[in-house]
This record gives C-alpha cells, sequence and structure tokens, in this order.
C-alpha cells in the first residue's frame, strides 16, 4: 500500500485588528466583546482590507518560495452555520494571493537524530481569508452558545499538495511552517490558541494504480497529534481494505485521548459552497519595484520587493550558521531552534564560558533539556541561567569540579 497525505493549514495572522473591520484581535477576551457590526454582518456594513494582513501573506508565500500575484481576487463562499452570521465566508478560491511554492523540511532516519533527510512538499497556494466565530456547546443545558469574537480574524490558508507519505512527514512539515511563520512574525503560529490548526487529508492506493478514497482529518491542533491521526488512519483504511470494506469519502475528527479518529460527516453529496465574486472588494492590486505608479503614496499600495528585501534569515539558514560558527552537528541546530529560546540560551553560554561550543552543546541538550524535559518546564521557566550555567562550565574546564559533581549541581 501506498499512503498518500496532503495538508490544509490555516494559520492566524499576527495583527492587531482583523482582516476586514477595525475590530481587535484578542485572545481569551470575554465572547462577544471584539466585534464590530461588519464581524456580526449588520446591514449595509461593508469590508476595508487590513494592510497588514495582506502584507503578512505577501511575505509568507515569498519565504515559501511561491509566485506572488499581483492581482487576486475574493470570493463570497457559502455555508450556513451559527456562528458564521453573514452566512457566506469572505476567502480566495479562483485568483489567490500566492501559488506555486515549496517548503523544504527535515526529519530524522533513527531515534537518535545522527541521519537527517530533507524532503520537499509542494506548495500549490496561499489565499487570505476570514475566520469564523465559535460555538459552545453547553451539553447540560442542552443549548449551544455562539461567541464572535474570532468572527473575521484574518486567516492565511496555506495548501499543500499531497506530497507526503506518513504522519511523521506531515508532523515535520507542519513543524518547519510554523517556525517559518514565527520567524517572519506573520503568525505568531500557537496551537494551543488556534492559532496553527491542520486538516490532513489521507488516502491509500496500490502501486501504479490511481489515488483512493481520501477522507479528512478536521482541526488537528497538536504537531502530536497531526502525526498519530495521520498513521492512524492510514492504518484504518488499510485494514477496511484489505478486510474487503470501502472507504468512505468522509470529515473525520481525531481523538486524542482514544488515539483514533472518529467520523463526523460525510462528503458524499459534496458540499456546495457556491462560490461568487466578493461585490464589496475590488481586485487586490500589488506592486514591485518595476510596476510602482510614480508619486504614489506608500501607505496605500504594498511592494512585493520592499517586503522580499525585509525578509529576516529562515530557520534553513539559521541551522547552516549555527553548524558553521560553532561546528556543531547538523542535527544539534534542528533541536535549538526547535526549542523557543534555547538558541539564545547557547550562544550566550558560549559567549561566557572557555568551554568549546561542542561540548557546550552536549550540556545543554543532555543535561539541561533533560531536566527540563522531566519537570515539562520551557527554556524560558528554567531555573538554571545562561550565566550561572556558564560558571559551572568554567568550573569544570579549569578542573576545579569534577563533570559529577557539575552533574549534580
Amino acid at each position: 500500500w501506498v499512503p498518500v497525505v496532503g495538508l490544509e493549514i490555516h494559520a492566524q495572522i499576527s495583527s492587531n485588528s482583523k482582516l476586514f473591520s477595525g475590530s481587535q484581535v484578542q485572545f481569551a477576551a470575554p465572547p462577544n466583546s471584539v466585534v464590530s457590526f461588519f464581524d456580526a454582518s449588520l446591514p449595509g456594513t461593508l469590508p476595508v482590507i487590513n494592510r497588514r494582513c495582506v502584507e503578512a501573506a505577501v511575505m509568507t508565500g515569498l519565504a515559501l518560495n511561491c509566485s506572488i500575484n499581483k492581482r487576486s481576487l475574493f470570493d463570497r463562499k457559502h455555508y450556513f452555520y451559527a456562528d458564521l452570521p453573514a452566512g457566506y465566508q469572505i476567502t480566495q478560491q479562483r485568483v489567490p494571493i500566492a501559488v506555486n511554492g515549496s517548503l523544504s523540511y527535515s526529519l530524522c532516519t533513527d531515534n537518535k537524530m545522527s541521519q537527517m533527510i530533507t524532503k520537499t512538499v509542494r506548495i500549490k497556494q496561499i489565499q487570505l481569508e476570514q475566520d469564523s466565530g465559535k460555538s459552545l456547546h453547553d451539553d447540560t443545558r442542552s443549548q449551544t452558545l455562539v461567541d464572535l469574537n474570532r468572527a473575521g480574524v484574518g486567516l492565511m490558508e496555506v495548501v499543500m499538495e499531497p506530497d507526503m507519505c506518513c504522519g511523521e512527514e506531515a508532523a515535520a512539515a507542519v513543524r518547519e511552517l510554523q517556525l517559518i511563520l514565527q520567524t517572519l512574525g506573520s503568525s505568531h503560529a500557537v496551537m494551543a490558541e488556534g492559532q496553527l490548526r491542520v486538516d490532513a487529508n489521507v488516502s491509500v492506493h496500490h502501486p501504479g494504480e490511481p489515488y483512493g478514497v481520501r477522507t479528512e482529518v478536521k482541526n488537528i491542533n497538536s504537531i502530536r497529534f497531526l502525526a498519530k491521526a495521520v498513521d492512524y488512519e492510514i492504518q484504518r483504511q488499510i485494514e477496511e481494505l484489505e478486510n474487503g470494506g470501502t472507504i468512505l469519502n468522509e470529515t473525520r475528527a481525531f481523538d486524542s485521548k482514544l488515539g483514533c479518529t472518529v467520523p463526523m460527516r460525510d462528503k458524499e453529496g459534496k458540499q456546495d459552497y457556491r462560490f461568487m465574486p466578493e461585490p464589496n472588494l475590488p481586485p487586490l492590486i500589488l506592486y514591485d519595484a518595476k510596476s510602482l505608479p510614480a508619486n504614489v503614496n506608500y501607505q496605500q499600495v504594498v511592494n512585493i520587493d520592499w517586503i522580499h528585501e525585509r525578509l529576516p534569515d529562515l530557520p534553513s539558514v539559521k541551522r547552516a550558521k549555527l553548524v558553521e560558527q560553532y561546528g556543531i552537528l547538523p542535527e544539534h541546530s534542528f533541536t535549538l531552534l526547535n526549542e523557543d529560546g534555547l538558541t539564545e540560551f547557547f550562544e550566550n553560554v558560549v559567549k561566557q564560558t572557555q568551554m568549546k561550543p561542542k561540548k557546550v552543546i552536549g550540556w545543554i541538550l543532555n543535561d539541561l533539556l533533560s531536566y527540563l524535559n522531566q519537570h515539562s518546564l520551557t527554556v524560558k521557566e528554567s531555573p538554571v541561567s545562561s550565566s550561572i550555567l556558564a560558571d559551572l562550565l568554567n568550573l569544570l574546564e579549569k578542573k576545579e569540579i569534577s563533570s559529577t559533581a557539575a552533574k549534580q549541581v
């Protein structure tokens, strides 16, 4: 059997206000406290696009090697649900802001991370769209409450081609995307706060045969759960087919407590979203250095070349620099970048100690990181500061204490 995995990822844009209204974006605000008339779809209200959201999407597209469309269009996608007050979502179905990109990611071939292989997944498109509100189900009173705080928040939907074949690959690709978004500042991408939500499309087929019927596992909110959900779904489909069953084209959810996917709804009668052009928004026009009109107000246009020149070093470049500068192993550079704040911690220790970086990295990864993991602490919550660890390693280098004593400390 050949498994096929494609991902659709919704990243919440890091912006103070929503995509088409001036409402604040605020996590965990009191219910329905940051909702404008437009977010609530009051008649006569009109969308006004948020420049920051456009720039964030362009920046992300450039970082993912996409072609940026200088002219993109907005559409209405219709579906009827309590937390979507307008009865439609404004998205980019026909001509999105960015297309035809790629994302390179690395994964280890064994558990020791001693051998890394690099793979590439194609990015079909990146589109701007609004988030919907949130339904809160109160089972004890048999009622559903609606919170519209999230309605209208700007999202980037990153659509990946089905180029992956297992949960580990899907998880590695999403982790790399998450690091890129956080490096750019285009999204905080905190999965626990719903700022990065993943839908996985999974199918299996025999080699040389057409792709099988796919299922979609919706709204996975952790990288660990993503790997588990994809692998479970692949195994479930293989067992179903080998036992003479058929795979339904359906939407499923991952139950993290049971470790399995469960059916949500079938897709046999394909939902008709009745896409239509958004009549209240003109085409979104972007410029580069060549096409920029003379005497233009820079506050009124988005210049692709200007954004491209200001792109920061991406994670792959940062890792290469760490390896070159400190002589550490490539796999160690992955760990440094994967743990928030660990690169800075490592560099601060190196600056303050006579110990060679190759030995420092061993202490940080083997001793400090395992201690933090045991106690469920982040690097920023570490009781051992970089200067204290540097002092300890200096004592060790001068042979004033033994390695065993240092580890006890």
